[in-house]
């Protein structure tokens, strides 16, 4: 059976290490290296594989306490922002998982160090003290409009978890705005996926992920279609604006690249706007089109046909 999924999970999680998350502190890794809980993809497991600190998990594992307490650790937004929801995933962590979990979240301007951080006192509770089980995606909703650079996972007292992922939209630093080009559909801008029609391979979200993709898997892909309709993609723009620029990115696609792409935008009342009409791509490729169009739109849907798979979009321009 499949599992149902919470709907914050649609949403990129922020702390990932593609984004440029990072697991800046903890009080104790004697078991598995706290990096992994922000390592993209889920955990795997091979038994009977021991190092030399015991058996291998792909995941953060402490020490089994013997004094009164928890563990902790700190973990730096990819991209900072609105957090919708929290997966704390004790994937293959069974007879060693924590009992129960906690996450604060604290924001703060500029980059201050991994002691800075744990001893400042102005973390705010967004989950508190909650049951977790092992071996499962413990899923929390998070009730909160406040923007946050910072997470911090607490774990009562001990033990492993496999993954962290903290979905929601990113809200940017808007202070870096109007000082160079600015990709209004990037997530770390503050684009944000609405909805796509198809998500069989791999996740939309990552086509405004920052960087290139390095492999096939960092885009999205849809399955094979056997009708005669078209996959599609809807973006939220980081805020209204005038796009001059797309960049339309095949790289790592090449016996399932689209075979044309058309680009269409949305003004604030709902009308339309041809941005790109459809164009042929090529595999492993990143297209470059001017857009000549002075409308200042607040959407964008971009058609592939007939399917396919897409590594990055880039829609460059300015805000209105």
């Amino acid at each position: 059976m499949t599992e149902s999924l919470p709907d914050f999970t649609w949403l990129p999680d922020l702390a990932l290490r593609t984004l440029g998350g990072a697991v800046v502190w903890a009080n104790d890794e004697s078991f598995a290296e706290k990096e992994n809980l922000i390592s993209q993809g889920p955990s795997t497991y091979q038994p009977a594989s021991f190092g030399h600190k015991g058996q291998v998990y792909d995941g953060w594992e402490t020490r089994r306490r013997r004094e009164a307490g928890h563990d902790t650790a700190i973990i730096r937004l990819g991209v900072p922002g609105v957090i919708r929801g929290v997966v704390v995933d004790t994937a293959w962590f069974k007879g060693n998982y924590p009992p129960a979990v906690s996450l604060d979240a604290l924001e703060v301007d500029g980059y201050p160090t991994a002691e800075q951080l744990a001893a400042d006192q102005n973390w705010t509770p967004l989950i508190a003290r909650s049951r977790a089980y092992g071996d499962t995606r413990n899923n929390f909703e998070v009730d909160s409009q406040s923007r946050w650079t910072h997470v911090r996972l607490n774990i009562y007292p001990d033990g492993g978890v496999a993954r962290l992922r903290v979905h929601g939209e990113g809200l940017p630093d808007k202070r870096f705005f109007g000082v160079g080009p600015l990709d209004l559909a990037a997530l770390e801008n503050g684009g944000l996926v609405l909805d796509c029609s198809n998500r069989f391979y791999s996740s939309p979200q990552n086509l405004i992920f920052p960087g290139y993709a390095q492999v096939m898997g960092d885009g999205w892909e849809t399955a094979r279609r056997r009708d005669d309709a078209n996959d599609w993609v809807r973006f939220r723009l980081a805020g209204p604006g005038r796009i001059n620029l797309a960049e339309i990115d095949t790289s790592y696609f090449i016996g399932n690249s689209p075979g044309a792409a058309a680009l269409t935008g949305f003004r604030a009342d709902g009308t339309a706007v041809e941005l790109l009409a459809r164009t042929d791509l090529l595999p492993d490729t990143r297209h470059k089109f001017l857009i000549d169009a002075d409308d200042v739109l607040t959407e964008v849907r971009l058609d592939i046909y007939p399917d396919g798979g897409l590594a990055r979009l880039r829609l460059f321009g300015e805000l209105a």
